[in-house]
């Protein structure tokens, strides 16, 4: 499902963002030119400063033509948004929503894998138990920003959010889960809303499901209420392969499972549009209490990079990077979140050095 490549040079975009983006994506920089060294794949990166800083110096977040630019490359990495410097979070919105609405990366793709069994929060639970993947419909939904606020500031004030959902996004994000499973040999999925309580957009994903899961007669198919499903990812994990849902749904149950594969720092995603532009970053957030120090876990930017380069079809680099987190966590180099005492540019550096010497 990824882009085919047409040309000798891949063009990768790096946005470092606010706070510990910045330290981050360092990491990744390191990582993916060590790479290339062993694979030669031909990548050029090329930084972009959309972030806080320039928004604060300039007032500019993100215009249409920079959006138009990002779309000629191959791939766009982004390390984090987010300064309590800008209080309403603009350039946040304009840049994060901004690609993604604009782009059209519909597909909120998460994998929920735990790299080494000590990691996992729930007891006698291996490695062997935490493995599946959540598609979250990425540009509809309560995100899309209808609505308004009527007598702001008044006792009577009211505030309105519209959740908006369509047949062809609702349609295109379950299709693409099913290809998914049948693509990786995937024998379940999970469909989860509240249609019990959203009866008109929901009831939409209900038939839409019902309509498709028949059309893949080899992938089992289920519904899960979103509360069950919460649940049922603490109870049994195990239970699940493929798990398609709404926008806000998806942001809620991907930090369950951020939480079950060791925290925000080891989770990576990405943000797809098959055969188009697409764009990867960790699922935590910019920490800039923890901005400059070097004690961030890297680990949720190189598996973001880890997608990317599999959504590029480089997929033995993507092997080889997922070996070396897995190979520092096995070694205990590793940050303090997750239980090691390096610092951010110590855990990139061990991870180019298992490159390296694992190199033929």
């Amino acid at each position: 499902m990824g882009k085919p490549m047409d040309r000798k040079t891949i063009r990768i975009a790096m946005i470092p963002g606010d706070g510990i983006g910045i330290d981050v994506l360092k990491e990744a920089e390191k990582v993916l030119k060590c790479l290339d060294g062993v694979f030669q794949m031909g990548l050029r990166l090329d930084d972009f400063d959309y972030g806080a800083e320039r928004y604060l110096k300039t007032g500019k977040t993100l215009s249409a033509g920079e959006l138009e630019e990002l779309r000629t490359y191959d791939a766009i990495l982004l390390g984090a948004l987010g300064d309590p410097r800008v209080p309403d979070m603009k350039h946040t919105s304009d840049i994060l929503l901004g690609i993604r609405f604009q782009m059209d990366l519909f597909v909120n793709h998460r994998p929920v894998k735990l790299l080494h069994d000590r990691l996992c929060p729930l007891k006698d639970r291996t490695r062997q138990d935490i493995d599946f993947v959540v598609f979250r419909e990425n540009t509809e939904g309560l995100y899309v920003g209808i609505g308004g606020i009527f007598k702001r500031g008044t006792p009577d004030e009211i505030a309105v959010q519209e959740d908006m959902n369509t047949r062809k996004g609702v349609e295109r994000i379950l299709r693409y889960g099913f290809e998914y499973a049948r693509k990786h040999g995937n024998k379940k999925v999970t469909m989860a809303d509240k249609s019990n309580v959203l009866t008109y957009g929901h009831d939409l994903w209900q038939r839409t499901f019902a309509e498709i899961a028949p059309q893949y007669p080899e992938i089992t198919s289920n519904h899960l209420y979103i509360d069950a499903l919460s649940m049922q990812m603490i109870k049994n994990p195990a239970q699940f392969e493929v798990i398609v849902t709404s926008n806000m749904f998806g942001d809620i149950v991907t930090d369950i499972g951020a939480q079950l594969q060791g925290g925000l720092g080891m989770a990576g995603s990405g943000n797809l549009h098959p055969g188009a532009t697409s764009m990867f970053e960790p699922v935590h957030g910019s920490a800039p209490k923890y901005a400059g120090k070097n004690i961030a876990n890297p680990f949720g930017m190189i598996l973001s990079t880890q997608m990317m380069l599999e959504f590029l079809e480089f997929p033995e680099a993507g092997a080889r990077l997922e070996a070396a987190v897995i190979a520092c966590l096995e070694e205990g180099k590793t940050t303090r979140d997750v239980g090691g005492a390096c610092t951010t540019t110590e855990v990139g550096d061990h991870i180019c050095r298992i490159l390296e010497r694992n190199r033929g």
